[in-house]
């Protein structure tokens, strides 16, 4: 028997010498630790006990069992190894029994003990026998067929030793659960205590947790440090995967936390308001599941109300399953992979539950699409690779650890097994992308510069940056994705490899106009305003583009071998006398001060001169 993974829950009884007085009987601890409870006899809300067994602590969470507080008995059954289903032998099967039973069903319990209490009112063996009977026929086809059936009394004891030894047997072989390598709570409880403050309580799941830890606490981002552990009323500096655990927190004050909030390490847990699931409706259910219908959610401590969008049905009857997109209304922590539970609002009952698919889909899915239910069929039915590959479908690479945790995996061959197969790309050293993703983000690189070129066909590409914010990535991304596709990157732009800049024959004869007047007066050429209104604005910019052209200042163009002579002559200058001013540019080319100035800035820009007073002298590139 593992140390720190054991849990038990009573499910079923609400009076005395029920399933509060077994517990009791177990562990020498009352769960009910409400006045109300106490007062009525009644389990409302989750309590919790523990007891030794062969130097293990085995955790109880015991649950509310009537009707009337179903809701609080679903915050407490998340995460178990075994449940302890109690029927009270007087009363047999209960209404809520066989809704206890579908909703462990639903959860997939697979692992489970069955007590028949107050065996002390009951002689009768033959009736001991019949209510054993009808027990055994309710699991029969369930997670829980085949589970041992006890009679035991709390008040006097009898059978309890029989109970004992089942639960060990039982708890040899605990819930098969994937640690995910990081810890995950839940949270059931949240209370202060004078002079140590906030202090939540949960079933721990996936990892360890650690005094001094920085903590995040989600929906609603609030980041904190873990003050102090107890497990089991002892104090702790480490609280392992399966442990009860209250958690005293430093910066995150009571009121912002309720049940239903999840405590996790920092940049942990995935916080989503829609996610797909694999549905299946009860085959108890009255009432069949209609599209956009709204329910209650349940998945572990937490609850929300949720539309329901029925992807490939309109309707789904009792006892049918089918594919269904939740839209929540709150934000919830979900994983790929968790179950849940579905009630109907009204009348309350329990319909149905599944489980989270996809918790993140990037968008809401169209109805009735092939293509969407065979990806989710593959989601459903995927490999450990698959999964890795639904974390990397994000538009920011990922590293393998990242990917690891979003993925609920610790295996990391998964990775390599995803790149194998094609799942994965390998986008930029030691960071991830699902290929879906990559693809996709490549097709609206396309797709945004072949926009880009039709709407201005005289311009030689789209500014890198302007691109990069149109897409929502950063720039070394876009340099990764453009490196894979038919694109180009001169400078500071990018353009489809495919593209040209072309002049009509009207354009090239207005060009022409403009380079003899460039070249008729090469050192003092008409301005930039002036070639406008000889070629039009947008040919004198497709003409820059390809350097036909260049210009120096805001109003100041030049013929490439004009420019080139300028700014060897310059340079030849300051290699003859140390520095030039203005005055000797303008003497050397007959040109005129506007024209010197604008160069001689224009060469400062470049690095080619550097400004010293009046004069310039070389500068960090006069070499190149």
């Amino acid at each position: 028997m593992q140390s720190d993974g054991m849990r038990v829950i009573g499910t079923a009884g609400h009076v005395d010498h029920g399933k509060s007085a077994l517990v009791q009987r177990l562990t020498g601890i009352d769960p009910d630790r409400l006045r109300e409870e106490k007062k009525r006899g009644l389990t409302i809300d989750l309590g919790f006990a523990w007891f030794d067994m062969d130097g293990a602590t085995v955790g109880i969470v015991d649950v509310p069992g009537h009707r009337d507080f179903i809701e609080n008995m679903l915050a407490g059954v998340g995460g178990i190894d075994l449940a302890l289903l109690v029927v009270a032998v007087d009363e047999g099967i209960m209404p809520q029994t066989r809704e206890h039973v579908a909703i462990l069903d639903i959860l997939n319990v697979n692992n489970a003990v069955v007590a028949l209490t107050k065996c002390d009112l009951i002689d009768d063996g033959e009736w001991r026998e019949m209510v054993a009977l009808d027990v055994a026929e309710l699991l029969d086809g369930t997670t829980m067929q085949g589970a041992a059936i006890v009679p035991v009394s709390a008040h006097s004891g009898e059978g309890v030793a029989e109970l004992m030894t089942a639960i060990r047997d039982g708890l040899q072989h605990p819930a098969d659960r994937q640690p995910s390598g990081y810890p995950i709570l839940p949270i059931d409880r949240v209370f202060s205590i004078a002079g140590f403050g906030t202090v939540v309580t949960g079933t721990l799941t996936g990892g360890t947790l650690r005094t001094g830890d920085e903590i995040e606490i989600q929906p609603g981002d609030l980041r904190g440090r873990v003050r102090g552990l107890q497990s089991y009323k002892q104090t702790v500096q480490t609280a392992h995967n399966g442990a009860r655990v209250a958690v005293n927190i430093t910066g995150i004050d009571r009121e912002r936390i309720e049940r239903g909030s999840v405590l996790s390490l920092p940049g942990l847990s995935r916080v989503t308001t829609r996610a797909d699931v694999f549905y299946s409706h009860l085959p108890e259910a009255t009432h069949p599941l209609k599209h956009n219908a709204r329910v209650k959610l349940f998945c572990h401590t937490a609850q929300a109300v949720a539309r329901c969008r029925l992807l490939d049905a309109e309707e789904i009857r009792a006892g049918e399953s089918a594919w269904v997109q939740l839209v929540l209304d709150t934000p919830l922590v979900v994983r790929a992979g968790e179950r849940f539970i579905v009630r109907s609002p009204s009348p309350p009952a329990t319909i149905g539950g599944g489980t989270f698919i996809q918790t993140a889909p990037r968008r809401r899915h169209k109805r009735f699409r092939p293509p969407v239910i065979e990806a989710l069929e593959s989601l459903r039915q995927g490999t450990p690779a698959q999964r890795i590959a639904q974390a990397a479908h994000t538009t920011t690479p990922q590293k393998s650890s990242a990917l690891l945790r979003a993925a609920d995996s610790n295996d990391p061959s998964a990775i390599q097994q995803a790149l194998d197969d094609g799942l994965l790309i390998e986008i930029l050293p030691g960071q991830y992308m699902a290929t879906g993703a990559a693809r996709g983000l490549m097709d609206r690189i396309l797709d945004q510069l072949s926009a880009y070129h039709q709407a201005n066909p005289l311009q030689t590409g789209i500014p890198r940056e302007e691109l990069r914010s149109k897409l929502g990535i950063k720039l070394n991304l876009l340099d990764a994705l453009s490196e894979r596709i038919p694109v180009c990157i001169e400078k500071d732009r990018i353009r489809l490899e495919s593209h040209q800049i072309t002049f009509s024959a009207s354009q090239q004869a207005q060009i022409a106009r403009l380079m003899a007047a460039l070249h008729a007066t090469p050192y003092t050429p008409p301005s930039f305003k002036e070639a406008v209104e000889i070629v039009g604005a947008d040919v004198l910019y497709g003409l820059i583009a390809l350097g036909e052209i260049v210009q120096i200042a805001d109003d100041v163009i030049l013929a490439p071998t004009a420019y080139a002579e300028m700014s060897a002559g310059v340079s030849r200058m300051i290699a003859g006398s140390g520095s030039v001013d203005a005055k000797a540019v303008r003497d050397a080319f007959a040109t005129s001060r506007k024209y010197a100035i604008a160069l001689l800035e224009h060469l400062d820009e470049i690095g080619q001169t550097r400004r010293v007073g009046d004069v310039r002298v070389a500068g960090r590139n006069a070499d190149a």
